[in-house]
């Protein structure tokens, strides 16, 4: 993803909606309005075309649609863009363009083509970066989500827990930040006893990663569910479930991203980011259901369905954040469906018990085209994750409030609650969408990178 080269032919762009159009068109030469006229464009969303001017050369016209349809679209300028030819376009009236920085990722997000294991044709319509925005913070944004989407999309084949913790040093590394993990049977001794059971199955040891980065600021702690395939364990998923179980490393992948998006940009935080890499799979030395396992804090969990594991890496990790008090903990995974039942594919929830966090990272959200929606911590559920034989039920049966009963379980392994914040993410686009090609996506990074220094009032 970049921006065009200035040396290339550029190629005029104006954007247009359907109640400007008519207004601009005035400034447009006879040949210019005819070929508008004969092909029928009236600035609709996702429409672009390329019209000959009395001079020979050429110049694009990208629809914007009219305000209830850009409501409906995360991306506008990328919608129109995606239909442009290749070739270097330079928008010539930004003004029209609301939000132009976001509408300039979206239309470099148009560009991601995951081509590993295929050549695929990308997306040739580059932008010439316009002089208004911050360039290179976008630019960042683009880099971090692409790092996100790349690793979501490789296959487990070549995205299991050592892969992925070879993907976090190398971040690490990029940055100049301080990288550790704990491995196998070290996990044991170290006390992380919920992340071993899980991932003890795998022919790759399961493992705790970690990032620290800066010495001044608010303590910030990331957390992401890295579980890089999941079969279900001995209550394996049936074969449609399993499918997208490489993407089970979403809430990694997002953390990721957002940790790429701070320490490129020099947020002054203290950063340290967590990730359980693990596979759960099936072998002799499975976790199995009707056991009760000890977590990292005394707690007790009785095993109701092995499906229902990312709740169990993270509470381990989740604990172990928690005895380093930092100022905020944020814990992002790809955990129920009942999210997804909820709030749909597009948005992702999130749960804090603070009503001006809230509010905050609804706003940011909504800036950043990256969409988020509260949930609640609802404390009368909390009497369904607690079993008669254990402190904790992984699994409460029931199956209603999914999302919350989860959240709710990962509350229990934060000593200060209202210093987190849990997201719970799809991080898939089914279909094909402007800046949105179906495969792993990020949901919530770009809100929670715009939130922070509000939050953290830095």
């Amino acid at each position: 993803m970049k921006f065009a080269d200035t040396n290339d032919k550029i190629i005029p762009a104006y954007c247009v909606g359907k109640d400007s159009l008519f207004e601009k068109s005035k400034t447009f030469d006879p040949v210019t309005k005819d070929w508008i006229k004969q092909n029928n464009f009236l600035g609709s969303l996702g429409q672009s075309i390329l019209c000959p001017t009395k001079t020979s050369d050429m110049v694009a016209l990208l629809g914007l649609g009219d305000e209830n349809s850009r409501k409906r679209s995360r991306f506008s300028l990328a919608a129109a863009a995606k239909s442009l030819p290749a070739g270097s376009y330079e928008i010539v009236n930004p003004d029209a363009v609301e939000n132009l920085e976001i509408e300039v990722l979206g239309w470099l997000l148009n560009n991601y083509v995951f081509d590993k294991y295929k050549n695929k044709k990308a997306f040739q319509a580059y932008l010439v970066q316009p002089k208004t925005i911050n360039s290179d913070r976008v630019l960042k944004l683009a880099e971090a989500e692409a790092l996100a989407r790349n690793l979501i999309n490789t296959p487990t084949s070549d995205m299991g827990p050592e892969d992925l913790a070879s993907a976090v040093k190398n971040l690490a590394n990029k940055f100049d930040a301080e990288y550790s993990e704990i491995v196998g049977k070290n996990l044991i001794q170290k006390n992380f006893p919920l992340i071993h059971a899980v991932g003890r199955a795998s022919a790759q040891e399961p493992r705790l990663l970690e990032i620290k980065n800066g010495s001044v600021g608010p303590k910030v702690t990331l957390v992401g569910k890295g579980v890089c395939f999941d079969t279900g364990g001995l209550n394996i998923k049936p074969g449609r479930s399993m499918g997208l179980m490489k993407k089970d490393m979403g809430g990694a992948a997002n953390v990721l991203a957002l940790t790429s998006m701070i320490l490129s940009t020099g947020m002054n935080i203290q950063l340290r980011v967590l990730i359980p890499a693990v596979e759960n799979s099936i072998s002799g030395n499975s976790f199995r259901p009707g056991d009760i396992l000890t977590a990292r804090n005394g707690s007790t969990v009785e095993i109701n369905n092995t499906d229902a594991e990312g709740r169990l890496v993270l509470a381990d990790a989740l604990s172990f954040a928690s005895e380093d008090n930092p100022d905020l903990i944020i814990s992002m995974a790809t955990l129920t469906g009942a999210a997804r039942v909820a709030v749909g594919a597009d948005i992702a929830p999130f749960f804090t018990e603070r009503n001006e966090v809230s509010d905050i990272l609804k706003t940011s959200g909504a800036q950043q085209k990256d969409p988020v929606w509260p949930l609640p911590f609802w404390d009368p559920y909390e009497k369904m994750i607690e079993p008669d034989t254990a402190d904790l039920d992984n699994a409460p049966s029931g199956g209603y409030g999914g999302a919350i009963t989860a959240a709710l379980f990962l509350r229990r392994f934060v000593t200060m609650s209202n210093s987190y914040i849990h997201f719970d993410i799809y991080s898939w686009s089914d279909t094909n969408k402007p800046g949105l090609p179906k495969g792993g996506i990020t949901q919530g990074p770009r809100a929670i990178f715009d939130a922070l220094p509000k939050i953290l009032d830095i």
